[in-house]
């Protein structure tokens, strides 16, 4: 009879235990209220979904006609799309994608936004990928795959490297088009390659006149 009872009381405290686990999920998922700002940038639209605990994703528009890389189009970044109350990672990143275009010697002086993204939480090859990409490869800089897959720790696996940069779902503030082919090719990227073609130029530019 003992072992019989313990049996059923360890069941009746696994079952709390899931109960427990299940409403405190749904207590997350509730609390994660995404919400979205959308920017009119030089690249065409580009929409930030979050909430208060950090940024989800930044969508590109995919497609869009980037302006020429002239003085001209590194003033013309402008929020047109808000929520009536702005979550403060959302805040942060609209303003550091603004600098970005804009004034990218500011974005080392503004804080960077939380973010809030299973690839970015959950420990793996990609997250270190993503990681090592957004704190040593600097504007105005590239690396290639290979290359990106030794800082992160591993030589020989370039291929799982061009897999995170898929996988992104920060791109610009975690600057997957700075990754290109060994050959010096730009790659692929989301939107098109031509976008990512106009990052580089745009980094290049302004690398340069900070330079003089």
């Amino acid at each position: 009879m003992g072992t019989c009872f313990q049996a059923e009381l360890l069941c009746v405290v696994n079952m709390a235990s899931d109960l427990h686990q299940k409403n405190s999920f749904k207590d997350v998922k509730i609390q994660c209220e995404k919400m979205c700002v959308v920017l009119l940038s030089p690249v065409g639209r580009i929409e930030i979904l979050g909430c208060e605990i950090g940024v989800h994703q930044i969508l590109l528009q995919e497609h869009a006609a980037p302006q020429n890389s002239t003085v001209k189009a590194l003033v013309s970044c402008e929020v047109c799309e808000t929520p009536e109350e702005i979550p403060e990672p959302l805040k942060q990143c609209a303003a550091w994608l603004q600098a970005y275009f804009c004034e990218p010697w500011m974005t080392e002086k503004l804080p960077m936004p939380s973010f809030h993204h299973p690839l970015l939480e959950q420990a793996s090859f990609t997250r270190e990928v993503l990681w090592t990409l957004l704190k040593d490869v600097k504007f105005g800089e590239t690396v290639s795959y290979k290359q990106l897959a030794d800082m992160a720790g591993n030589s020989k696996a370039a291929r799982a490297v061009g897999g995170a940069m898929r996988s992104n779902p920060i791109p610009i503030i975690i600057p997957c088009h700075r990754v290109i082919c060994s050959s010096g090719q730009t790659g692929k990227y989301t939107g098109g390659s031509h976008l990512k073609e106009w990052l580089l130029s745009h980094e290049k530019l302004l690398k340069e006149k900070l330079a003089y």
